[in-house]
């Protein structure tokens, strides 16, 4: 497996501090984004705790099966490894409780999470919020992820369009977090990769500027560094009333 990855963040126009976090950890093929909230400490605090505990628990923990909730002699290597990125997850957003408890300072502090893994000819895309990933192949985009909002929820249920929702005045309120409680429900896909899918994951201060559409035409026309400066260029050019954060996987070679 061979891929090219770049991830770039960016304050924004209109913020004085920068509450997302990335990483990139290209010998686990490991991709995250975080969107923190809480204010100058907590936000930034939480974004980093979450990135941080995924990539160790990803990278150095050994976890027996049951620690996963999954059977070692029914359960394949596939559900094995989408347990780890769970509890990987879930781990993070107890750290992230726990740490609010005991400090005051970092009381309401929470972050959205999103991950992507790629293993053995799989990427796992993991998330919680609203920050999004995209896949783009053969020239199409699709959005892999649901946003966790109350906007979503609302277009849902049919009370607002898309595009009502990109200004509505509830537009920042998610429903799910790490970090609000110390528990949450994380929705994990699998899929097969193929050579030539890019993958894209994004905070909201990008998505919310920055359509579907351009987003595909951008790593398309673009390597990830490139697709990525252009972007974050994008949004700020566009109001850039949040942080921005984009990482762009392409993947250039598949066993």
């Amino acid at each position: 497996m061979r891929i090219t990855s770049c991830g770039m963040t960016d304050v924004g126009v209109k913020r004085t501090n920068n509450e997302d976090n990335y990483l990139i950890n290209e010998e686990l093929n490991l991709y995250v984004v975080c969107d923190g909230m809480g204010g100058h400490v907590g936000g930034e605090f939480a974004s980093a705790i979450a990135v941080n505990t995924v990539e160790e628990v990803l990278t150095s923990m050994e976890l027996r099966p049951e620690e996963l909730g999954v059977d070692k002699e029914d359960d394949g290597p596939v559900e094995v490894t989408r347990e780890k990125l769970r509890y990987a997850i879930r781990l993070a957003g107890k750290r992230i409780f726990q740490k609010a408890q005991e400090e005051p300072e970092y009381k309401g502090m929470g972050t959205t999470c999103l991950a992507l893994l790629v293993d053995d000819g799989n990427a796992y895309v993991a998330h919680v919020g609203d920050s999004r990933g995209y896949v783009v192949r053969e020239g199409r985009i699709e959005q892999l992820t649901e946003d966790h909002s109350l906007v979503n929820q609302h277009i849902k249920a049919g009370l607002i369009t898309p595009e009502q929702a990109k200004t509505h005045k509830l537009k920042n309120i998610i429903t799910r977090s790490l970090g609000y409680m110390e528990d949450v429900e994380i929705d994990i896909q699998v899929r097969a990769v193929r050579r030539g899918d890019r993958f894209v994951l994004c905070s909201d201060g990008l998505s919310n500027l920055v359509e579907a559409s351009e987003i595909g035409e951008a790593v398309l026309d673009f390597g990830p560094q490139e697709a990525s400066r252009r972007l974050i260029e994008s949004a700020c050019e566009r109001g850039g009333d949040d942080n921005i954060t984009v990482v762009v996987a392409r993947i250039d070679e598949v066993p």
